[in-house]
């Protein structure tokens, strides 16, 4: 006969139950994000013109936010660039948005309605700014621009911000020395086409796509901006100082550039909200911004060129608490 095995008692039985319940439940927490549920709610993003890089860069982050954290609604706003964008998250009409650090600064400086409480998510890419002329124009500097019809963009737009720098750097009144036309890039390929215009100018990252469309349509040259022009642009003082001088890939727009780089300025894009933005949200916001940089660049190519080494300088904005949260949680 089989001898009977000794019966477990009572108390170690439920001991080891015990000890198995809190196993699985270790296991659980560990595989399963429980508690940690994504940011939830809508939240409005201001982005630019429709053939501009800054409505191209906002879709893409819209769809890789959606991945990120799909419990939170995006709706894009069409504007028309940097200033109507700073003064649109500044007053509380969008929640988040790109703009440049000259646009930035000159809304602290002249202290308009909600300047103090912008803060900076991240530093992400540099727009270039493009003068554009026919191949057979006559035009080989700004100063050459005297008596001309130019399309400097609308007056909410970052390019006529600079475009009025620039051409005051040259020597030039922005009202009286030229024609200007509040035109923006969705209309200014057309008019220079159809000899309506002399030269436009544009901001915005590399390639842009409505210059380059022009470039391979019709024979286009890209003025250089020298150099000469960054020592009196910085003796303006205020916002010009985020002028750098810059070099236009010779690859940005190859028929238009015929193998040859362009000398140019550049400026600083930020991605940027206000001080009472939720923290976990921001925090989150700029982790996908950082993460996404890949897979947006290999569309937007300026994307390529957000870094992680120099995201956290939004000079002139300090960093929001919650992107300073994220530095911070991946410093080694």
């Amino acid at each position: 006969m089989f001898q009977a095995l000794p019966r477990i008692g009572r108390r170690r039985a439920l001991f080891g139950s015990a000890t198995a319940f809190a196993v699985v439940g270790l296991l659980l927490w560990w595989l399963l994000p429980l508690g940690e549920e994504s940011p939830s709610g809508t939240i409005t993003f201001s982005t630019g013109t429709p053939t501009g890089v800054y409505q191209m860069y906002g879709k893409l982050l819209q769809g890789a936010i959606a991945k990120d954290m799909p419990r939170l609604d995006v709706q894009l706003l069409n504007s028309d660039g940097s200033q109507e964008n700073v003064r649109r998250v500044a007053t509380g009409k969008a929640d988040f948005t790109i703009a440049a650090a000259d646009a930035v600064e000159t809304y602290i400086l002249q202290n308009k309605p909600g300047s103090g409480r912008l803060r900076g998510c991240s530093r992400l890419y540099d727009d270039y700014v493009h003068l554009v002329v026919p191949l057979s124009s006559s035009v080989r500097s700004v100063a050459d621009l005297k008596g001309k019809t130019v399309a400097v963009g609308p007056s909410g737009s970052g390019v006529r911000l600079i475009a009025n720098h620039v051409l005051q750097a040259a020597g030039l009144d922005p009202d009286t020395d030229i024609k200007p036309l509040d035109n923006g890039i969705a209309t200014m390929p057309d008019l220079l086409k159809q000899h309506k215009i002399d030269a436009f100018f544009w901001s915005g990252g590399l390639p842009t796509s409505a210059v380059l469309e022009l470039s391979k349509a019709d024979d286009i040259r890209l003025v250089p901006i020298g150099g000469d022009l960054i020592e009196k642009l910085h003796e303006q003082g205020g916002a010009s100082r985020y002028y750098r001088s810059a070099v236009m890939p010779a690859d940005a727009y190859p028929k238009a550039q015929r193998g040859s780089p362009v000398q140019t300025l550049a400026v600083a894009n930020f991605l940027i909200t206000r001080e009472d933005a939720d923290p976990e949200l921001t925090e989150e916001l700029t982790r996908t911004v950082i993460a996404s940089r890949d897979h947006i660049g290999a569309v937007v190519h300026a994307a390529q060129l957000v870094d992680l080494r120099t995201a956290i300088y939004t000079d002139p904005l300090p960093l929001h608490e919650g992107a300073r949260r994220y530095y911070r949680s991946i410093k080694p």
